[in-house]
């Protein structure tokens, strides 16, 4: 398997275990998370041409990728 940027724990590498109690802990974070796992993979798989698509909706993914890692951000970042 290939490596993928963006990976969250690569993000914020000093909040690791503080995700991984919230995946634990909280529904709403871990559905972000998984979502923005989901998202990032399929941006990776478009980036490196194994499942390419459309520009606006490689765009698009793009987009709600960096929107859940906002919104994932602001939940550590009250922690």
């Amino acid at each position: 398997m290939t490596h993928t940027p963006h990976e969250l724990a690569e993000e914020f590498p000093d909040k690791t275990e503080l995700m991984s109690r919230l995946k634990a802990t909280d529904d709403h974070f871990a559905r972000l998370f998984d979502e923005y796992h989901e998202i990032n993979r399929a941006v990776h798989r478009a980036e490196t041409l194994v499942e390419p698509m459309e520009e606006l909706a490689e765009v698009a993914l793009r987009k709600k990728r960096a929107a859940l890692k906002d919104e994932i951000w602001r939940i550590l970042s009250r922690h």
